[in-house]
């Protein structure tokens, strides 16, 4: 029978963050995963290692329905978040800001006009408040049954990530945190400043740099991903990855994961207009799309579930192939 996949929870998996009272610790250096024996180790038996599968998440419509800020943030300092966002985007434009960062800005700055103090912790139960799509609460590990069942070899691992330009304070409060491998997602220095200074911006375009990240297996953010590394060191192609994301914010990743040999899905709320979709699978930059419904049985499962198959296949294909060429030496 095929060893259960996992999601892998040592040193450098979300679930280790927790301290032994179970609060989470701010920060924690990852190290980078790579497929080199450690240094004065023998290396032993030669194994083919390239049998992880990352399922990479967007977050803001992706898994909930709105963005995370308008769940508790927005409303607990009377703004409306529909005025927030054109201003936001208003502000943006007059200044030729980042948007993202402009949001991060204003979001202080109109919690301390309100005269209410919003500190980390405060993000963090917020996070109790974001609203999930059907099905999320139970997506993790029903997929991984599904992979553990139809692995048909040993050594398979999936893991979960999550990038997002969302709020880390916020995720952390959700209940799904502790399903991801890692986390990538905008963070504020909460003692910077007066105001909470931004940290980390995570804009469209750099989301591409995570995946990267999760390809070379360097997740610590303190290490470059800049040196070359080969195709053959590299721990999780992309041909074993899918890409969940919801619109145009997704479109720079969508079209990396897929120029790179990995697979991409695009959702819409369940009964709303699916144009948006539409255009992304005409455009060639998913695999699928469907209702954001991760109940078993729903579009969205069955069509991931196809994509693993494939990747399932191919890790089979390509650890075989690995053995011959192997032998012939």
């Amino acid at each position: 029978m095929a060893e259960r996949a996992t999601r892998a929870t040592g040193e450098g998996s979300i679930a280790a963050r927790k301290s032994k009272g179970g609060a989470r610790s701010k920060a924690v250096k990852r190290p980078a995963a790579t497929n080199r024996p450690a240094a004065g180790k023998p290396k032993g038996v030669a194994k083919f290692s390239k049998k992880t599968i990352a399922l990479v998440y967007d977050f803001d419509g992706t898994l909930s329905p709105r963005p995370m800020q308008e769940y508790a943030f927005l409303p607990k300092i009377g703004i409306d978040p529909a005025a927030f966002w054109e201003e936001t985007n208003r502000v943006a434009k007059e200044h030729k800001a980042d948007p993202l960062i402009t949001y991060m800005h204003l979001l202080y700055k109109k919690a301390k006009e309100a005269g209410v103090r919003i500190d980390r912790e405060d993000l963090v139960a917020q996070g109790r408040d974001v609203e999930l799509f059907p099905g999320v609460l139970d997506w993790f590990g029903a997929i991984e049954d599904y992979v553990r069942e139809h692995a048909e070899i040993h050594g398979i691992t999936l893991r979960h990530y999550l990038i997002s330009s969302g709020l880390t304070e916020i995720v952390e409060g959700t209940p799904i945190y502790d399903r991801f491998h890692n986390v990538f997602a905008s963070e504020y220095w909460f003692d910077a400043y007066d105001l909470p200074y931004p940290k980390r911006v995570i804009t469209d375009t750099g989301k591409t740099q995570y995946l990267f990240r999760i390809n070379k297996g360097v997740e610590d953010l303190g290490e470059t991903i800049n040196e070359h590394m080969s195709e053959s060191e590299r721990p999780i192609p992309f041909s074993n990855m899918i890409y969940f994301g919801d619109g145009d914010t997704d479109v720079p990743s969508m079209a990396v994961t897929r120029k790179n040999g990995g697979h991409a899905i695009a959702v819409h709320p369940p009964g709303k207009a699916r144009k948006k979709c539409v255009d992304l699978f005409n455009a060639g930059r998913i695999d699928f799309f469907a209702p954001a419904d991760y109940r078993q049985g729903s579009d969205l499962y069955r069509r991931t579930c196809l994509l693993i198959d494939r990747i399932l296949a191919s890790i089979r294909v390509e650890e075989e192939m690995w053995k011959v060429a192997k032998s012939a030496k």
